[in-house]
């Protein structure tokens, strides 16, 4: 390698640095707005589950875990929502992106990582800008199980639920630890 091409190729390396530099300061700050709802969402569930059963939880999905995530997306300046490849709520349906990396998710985790640790971020164009996004996998835990879970832990109640809110539903059939989707979030760079 020449002078001249050893110096234009570090100059490339180190003008990359500061977006390195930036896209883990996105990846890092990401990482914790999402790791904050996930416990919160599952401590109302519990406290709802144990108050009027599973089928009074339904609602906590439904219409609390979308404010929550309003909520978190005003505080933060991160858009904030839940997706899933089988999704029960229409609003669910991710995009390209975000199926992509959920499909990703599923392969990563059949070939044996484990679906707590499954992220993704980086940053993409779109339009004429730049915006980072963050996918961080949902296992189901079992409580999950009770509205998510095959048809035999699904009570006749919370089914007849699902079927009256959801008639479109694909979201059930899911065994604990199973990815039921991902917390996915995006914010214009």
């Amino acid at each position: 390698m020449n002078a001249t091409a050893l110096a234009t190729s570090l100059a490339i390396a180190f003008a990359a640095l500061p977006a390195l530099a930036d896209d883990g300061k996105l990846l890092a700050e990401a990482r914790g707005v999402a790791a904050a709802i996930p416990p919160k969402l599952l401590a109302v569930l519990d406290e709802e589950i144990r108050k009027g059963g599973p089928e009074g939880a339904i609602d906590v999905c439904r219409e609390k875990a979308p404010a929550m995530a309003r909520a978190a997306s005003e505080q933060s300046g991160w858009a904030i929502r839940r997706v899933s490849l089988k999704n029960r709520n229409p609003k669910a349906v991710p995009d390209a992106w975000e199926e992509a990396v959920l499909k990703e998710f599923e392969q990563r985790s059949a070939a044996g990582e484990k679906p707590t640790s499954l992220e993704k971020g980086e940053a993409v164009a779109v339009g004429g800008g730049k915006v980072y996004r963050y996918m961080k996998a949902l296992p189901t835990q079992d409580l999950c199980l009770q509205c998510h879970g095959t048809a035999e832990r699904i009570s006749p109640a919370v089914r007849a639920r699902l079927d009256a809110l959801y008639p479109q539903d694909k979201a059930v059939g899911y065994a604990p630890a199973e990815i039921r989707g991902a917390i996915t979030l995006k914010k214009p760079l």
